[in-house]
Order: structure tokens, then sequence, then C-alpha cells
């Protein structure tokens, strides 16, 4: 259990602010440094840029409630995540503002990282701030992938998919970006506000036929509008445009193995870019950890079972609960009480979904203190109710907020 929550700090210490943004900071410029940014990590970063900036700073970036971080010089806008807000919406029309009138010679230094997208919310004209919460909710509750959600709502904002690098010019613009999406697109993360932006209407409106979700007509006027099409590849608007990728999955993964290492396991990395239903990968991880202790395939034993990406829920219950926490619980029902497996599966930014926690502990006695307590594991699953149960087990893993954030971390150890 000590490895498991050691493997998991790793992760996150290797993506910290504090530890990623100051070797990625440019140049002066000859005239004004305005920085702007959006994300869970958003404050942590802006704490970061003034520590190491010695010339003149201001701006402003828009994190989650309850991710502020003291600042100086940057102004911090808390708003609500994932679905947006008013406060979000009026943070990002002033940070369009503070692009207004910048010249060549200035600086635009954009802090991007996961969870700008519902953060950054000034929806497109004719669309409603009403209309794009109502969407995001139904987004979130259909099983969409974090792209498919981004791709939506690129196509409704007058700041994403490359709208902010429209309104940045003529300055240097350069972005600073902690992934938090499987193969760290620059036009999926946050959905990419300072760059430009390769899906299109006609995807946006597959996507919501794709999960039979009937939005408002004025959002179906608007992704109708040819006219509405986001900045594509080759637009001037990003010739003066540098994107810096400073923290990823992978580099946490990487740190997370090095402590299996030293701790006397091999880890096995299944990659970084790994999605799709979370009680259906479940399945598939346990698997390949039961082959591990009872075959030595594909490696020996002891072994540490890695990986990283985006696991979704199709919510057809009534409980609470995240993806990671419902990964959990599958994998715990798939070993049914394995002696030599354990797993902690958790979100790096330290919230799973909307709840107080990052993700749960699998133990080889889940599912038997689980019985002891008179908990059904399977009616739970079927519930959405991974909270419920890990939390009368006393198993959450709760560290919330990280301030950074680089997705879903999973660590299988199998003895």
């Amino acid at each position: 259990m000590n490895l498991l929550r050691r493997m998991f700090e790793a992760a996150v210490d290797a993506a910290r602010p504090s530890a990623c943004v100051p070797p990625a900071l440019p140049d002066p410029p000859k005239g004004r440094t305005v920085v702007i940014g959006a994300g869970k990590a958003a404050a942590a970063m802006a704490r970061a840029v003034e520590d190491h900036w010695s010339g003149p700073l201001s701006g402003l970036v828009v994190t989650r409630y309850g991710h502020c971080v003291p600042t100086r010089r940057i102004e911090v806008v808390e708003a609500a995540h994932p679905v947006p807000d008013a406060a979000g919406e009026q943070a990002a029309m002033r940070i369009l503002a503070l692009l207004r009138g910048l010249g060549p010679d200035d600086l635009v230094l954009a802090l991007i990282s996961g969870g700008g997208s519902a953060l950054l919310a000034a929806p497109a004209p004719g669309i409603t701030l009403a209309d794009k919460q109502s969407l995001t909710a139904a987004l979130l509750r259909s099983g969409a992938s974090i792209a498919e959600m981004n791709c939506v709502r690129k196509h409704l904002s007058a700041v994403k998919g490359g709208r902010l690098a429209a309104a940045a010019a003529p300055a240097r613009l350069v972005t600073l970006a902690i992934s938090d999406v499987p193969g760290d697109d620059p036009s999926v993360i946050a959905s990419g506000p300072t760059v430009a932006d390769p899906t299109t209407l006609a995807e946006a409106r597959a996507i919501l036929a794709k999960y039979r979700l009937t939005p408002s007509e004025s959002i179906v006027r608007h992704l109708g509008d040819s006219g509405a099409e986001t900045p594509k590849p080759g637009d001037t608007a990003f010739a003066g445009s540098d994107y810096r990728l400073i923290a990823a999955p992978r580099q946490s993964l990487e740190a997370a193995a090095l402590v299996a290492v030293r701790a006397g396991y091999l880890p096995l990395m299944l990659g970084d870019a790994i999605e799709g239903e979370a009680r259906e990968m479940a399945k598939v991880m346990a698997g390949i950890a039961k082959s591990i202790r009872s075959q030595q395939q594909p490696v020996p034993a002891p072994a540490v079972i890695l990986s990283g990406g985006e696991a979704t829920v199709t919510i057809k219950g009534a409980g609470q609960g995240g993806p990671n926490a419902e990964f959990a619980l599958a994998l715990a029902l798939a070993f049914k009480g394995d002696a030599g497996i354990n797993a902690i599966v958790c979100d790096t930014d330290g919230i799973d979904g909307s709840m107080d926690n990052a993700g749960a502990l699998v133990t080889p006695d889940t599912l038997a203190r689980a019985m002891a307590l008179g908990l059904d594991p399977s009616a739970y699953l079927s519930d959405n109710d991974s909270y419920g149960f890990f939390n009368a087990l006393g198993d959450l893993v709760k560290i919330w907020p990280t301030l950074t954030n680089v997705n879903d971390f999973r660590a299988i150890v199998v003895e």
C-alpha cells in the first residue's frame, strides 16, 4: 500500500508547475508581458511565472473553485468545473479584453492546463451560457470522450479552438501547456484556445448525433453556420505562436516507474493514452494482472502495471463517483480477492469527476470487507455508486486538489 501511494505521489510531483514552468519560460519582450490562462493548474502556473520573471508582468488566469494560490501581479479568478458558470464566462471576456491593442513587441504568455474548456466559458455569439451548461451536462453523462467533448465545445466558443490566438495577434504568443489528454494533442488540451483547430462543424454535429443529444435551437443554428468555423492550420493568426508542452502523462508514468524499479518491481508500461469505458478497461487490465501472476506473462512478477489516459462512465444509475473509482470497483470485482494484487486508481488533479476524492485503493480483501459490511459490490457498480462503496470501506484516496493535471493514473502491483 505504501508503494502504491509513493508511485502516485511521484507521478503528481513530476507535473507540478513549480518544477515544470520555470525551465520553459521565454525571454522577456521589448514591450509588455500579459499573462493569461485557464485550467486546474492555472493559478499554480501563474505563481511559478511570478517567482521566476524579472520584468514587468500583468494578467489574469481562471482556475477551478478551491484551486487558487496567492499571487502578486497576476489576478486569479475561480470558476466552476466541469459545467461552466457565469464567473468563467466573465473571466473569459476579461481575458479577451486584455488582449486588445497589443503589438508585435508585446508578449502574451498563455498558461493552459486540463479543465480549461469548462473554465474558459465565453459562448459564441447567439449562444447563451445556459445553452452551453445544458449541453455540457448532457455530454458528461453520455460517455463521450474528452476529444469528442472538446470538439463540440470549441465550436460553441468565442475563445476556444484557436480564437484566443487570433485575439492576441500581432503580439508574440507563447503557450505553456500541461497535458491531461491522451496523445497530448495541443488542439484538445483545454479545447486548444491558442492553436489551430483541425476539427470541423460537421464533426461536432456528428458527435451530438452519435450520442443522441438534442441541443438548443441556437446551438443547432450555430453549428449549421459555415461562417462559424474555427481557425485552421495555416491561418495567419498562428504566425507568431510558440507552443511548449511542459508536462505530460508519460513523464508522470516514468516517474512512477522509477519508484517501482527502486522498490524491486518490474514496471509494465501500457501507455498514457488508454481510453474507454471504465469498467471495460478494468476487465482488460485485471486479465493482464492475472496472467502475470499465474503465467509470468507478459512480464514476470513482482511487477507493476502502469497506465494513464482517460476513463469514461456512461451514467445509468443514481449513485456518486467518478471514472477512477468506478474503474477501481470493477477491478476489485474482476480480481475476486486474489491475494497477490493491489491497485491505486486516481486522477492526478486530485478530483475524480466532481467528487472530493482522487480515486480509490483496491486490496486483496476489498470484496471480503465489503461483504462483512453487508455491501453488494455488483449492485454498487450497477448504480454507478463507486464513491459510496469505497467510502464505506475507508479506501477513498483524498488529496484534493493537487494544482496540476496530467489525467488518470493507474498502478496495479502484482506480487
